[in-house]
């Protein structure tokens, strides 16, 4: 039968279930046919914090939601057009979210009386007339499967787990999806077990044909590739991006890489990511713990290579002790912070920023760091870069805040030309510093970067005293002298209000707003999803983001002052904004949620607008 096919210019999906039925990978793969056709994307994965919450639950449903469109897009949407919900546990889950009139596309097999009693409905929502506002399409996944795999040789456990990849055909099949890059992985993901491969195929063919037959879907929609600058594109989430990220700024300044790390929840993938590339001169060692992770880092980076460790807010934590050490040893260090949601063990598989004051604070004693943030996953990548262009130049650890939206959430990557990324190239101490031309000066420093000379253990001459007690001035000897502490504390602060960092931009295009908008972090995206959308409407507000938060750029107190009113969105209590109005006297408007989860483009358009119209 021949199908009507529409056109569409974006659209967002969410798959949702039972944290075994594959969601993850079911997204994931439809994330990747969708970058291979072209369209921009933006995808939140969300799943519990549980290994395995009890099946049917609503602690145990997990989902992933995929933005595609053919325009460039910021965020994963604010809500879905269409779900897929694999149990009642999924429907309820996300019923909520859902606005009238989306699609509901429910695997009926799961609608048992004891799966619905599980999450406490009364009756079930496909026969009450509870869904008569969305387009719900019943469709018998798990039983369609089984049936489409009967004759393989597998386990019905084994069969009724494939029902991830039917959906996934189905989903293909109505988004014209391209599938071969599917049809491989699977063969790659099974290899060593050939009946599973033929079987998964199998399931996703029999969901793509099941849509091109079925009465259940008269339509097929298109969207079109997105118009992009020129070049290589691949879907990359934020955690692969700092990984590679941290591999070029190896290459780039021609020192091994050493990361010291304890896997944590939303950070670890960096570590997986990280130990695959050896052959780039990348070392990983996974620490008994935290402190440790550091310890080696740190050690690694007085040993001549660019010391990394990964943690997330508790990891920090831990570390602070050691992070101060390389403050007064003044040695380059990147402490990546995939923040989450705290405090203490809080909700590890939920997004946060509230690391902010701990990053800029958080040590005993005056202790400052150079702290970055990265805007969206790509950018994660010429963030590390900049992280190790400041640690390396300025001799002093960088704290890189990035966090779980971030990290696992992912967007199309156009891949650089490797000699257009900057030379980090560091020039070792080889030789007597002194004036007699004899004695090593550890503490005499560079008089435009404040840095101190790096010397390797070993190299002939350059003995000298290393630890955590005051340093002498010049000679790094220990000293208890009041004016010789008083001068490398002022001294160790100058070096990083030194660091030169870009003046932040301002996006304002008629020049006639009265209302700026400040973000960090991860808001970039719905910070700039509610301002485009106000701008289509008439209404003026500006958006600068923030990349640099110690030092801040040097032209933002002057930006701030130029607007009537600043509104700084976070998603913590206000950490930035408290930042704000101490240093730059600015009666900064603070919009905060702390829920788990980003900011909605159409939130913050909402408060937005209302600021705008009373400025």
């Amino acid at each position: 039968m021949t199908k009507q096919v529409r056109q569409l210019d974006r659209v967002v999906i969410r798959f949702a279930g039972d944290s075994g039925d594959g969601m993850q990978l079911t997204g994931d793969r439809f994330t990747s046919e969708t970058a291979q056709l072209g369209n921009d994307i933006s995808t939140l994965p969300n799943f519990p914090a549980e290994i395995r919450a009890p099946a049917g639950t609503l602690p145990g449903v997990s989902s992933f939601q995929v933005h595609f469109a053919d325009f460039d897009i910021l965020t994963p949407g604010d809500a879905p057009n269409v779900l897929v919900a694999m149990n009642p546990a999924a429907l309820k889950a996300n019923i909520a979210d859902l606005p009238k009139g989306a699609s509901i596309i429910v695997n009926t097999d799961e609608f048992t009386n004891r799966n619905l009693a599980k999450v406490g409905y009364a009756a079930n929502p496909l026969e009450d007339g509870s869904l008569e506002g969305w387009n719900v399409a019943p469709v018998g996944l798990t039983s369609m499967t089984v049936k489409a795999l009967e004759s393989f040789a597998i386990s019905k456990k084994d069969a009724e787990r494939a029902k991830n990849m039917f959906a996934l055909g189905l989903l293909s099949w109505m988004y014209s999806r391209p599938h071969e890059s599917t049809l491989s992985f699977l063969e790659r993901k099974f290899a060593s077990r050939p009946e599973l491969v033929a079987a998964n195929v199998a399931a996703f063919k029999a969901g793509w044909n099941f849509g091109e037959t079925t009465e259940n879907f008269a339509v097929r929609y298109e969207v079109k590739p997105a118009r992009m600058m020129a070049g290589n594109y691949r879907n990359i989430t934020g955690n692969a991006a700092l990984a590679l990220g941290v591999v070029a700024a190896g290459v780039r300044s021609r020192l091994p890489v050493f990361l010291g790390a304890y896997p944590i929840t939303p950070a670890s993938d960096i570590l997986h990511e990280l130990s695959k590339h050896k052959k780039f001169g990348v070392t990983t060692v996974q620490a008994e713990d935290e402190i440790a992770a550091i310890g080696v880092a740190l050690g690694a980076s007085y040993g001549g290579a660019l010391g990394v460790t990964t943690t997330s807010g508790p990891g920090v934590a831990l570390k602070g002790e050691t992070i101060s050490l390389a403050v007064a040893l003044e040695l380059p260090l990147l402490i990546i912070d995939v923040q989450r949601a705290g405090p203490s063990t809080g909700l590890p598989t939920k997004t946060e920023q509230a690391d902010l004051n701990m990053a800029l604070y958080g040590r005993h004693g005056e202790a400052p760091v150079a702290v970055l943030a990265p805007r969206s996953p790509a950018d994660c990548f010429n963030t590390a870069l900049e992280a190790a262009r400041i640690a390396l130049t300025y001799r002093t650890p960088v704290i890189l805040l990035s966090d779980g939206y971030i990290a696992n959430g992912s967007e199309p990557w156009r891949l650089p030309d490797v000699d257009e990324l900057p030379d980090l190239q560091v020039e070792f101490a080889t030789a007597p510093n002194g004036e007699d031309g004899k004695t090593f000066l550890p503490y005499l420093r560079d008089p435009k970067t404040l840095a101190r000379p790096w010397a390797v253990p070993g190299t002939p001459g350059l003995e000298h005293r290393i630890g955590g007690l005051e340093k002498a001035d010049k000679t790094g000897d220990i000293s208890y002298d009041p004016a010789n502490h008083d001068f490398m504390v002022r001294t160790r602060a100058a070096r990083i209000e030194g660091i030169e960092v870009p003046d932040v931009e301002v996006e304002d295009p008629d020049g006639t707003a009265r209302v700026l908008v400040l973000g960090w972090g991860s808001t970039y995206g719905p910070i700039g999803a509610a301002a485009r959308a106000l701008r289509q409407r008439g209404l003026a507000v500006a958006q600068a983001h923030l990349r640099h938060l110690s030092p801040m750029p040097k032209n933002l107190g002057a930006v701030l002052k130029s607007y009537d009113k600043v509104v700084i969105p976070e998603m913590n209590l206000g950490q930035l904004a408290g930042v704000i109005r101490a240093r730059y006297l600015v009666d900064a408007i603070a919009y905060n949620q702390v829920r788990g989860l980003p900011f909605t483009a159409s939130e913050l358009e909402g408060v937005l607008e209302e600021v705008v119209k009373n400025a």
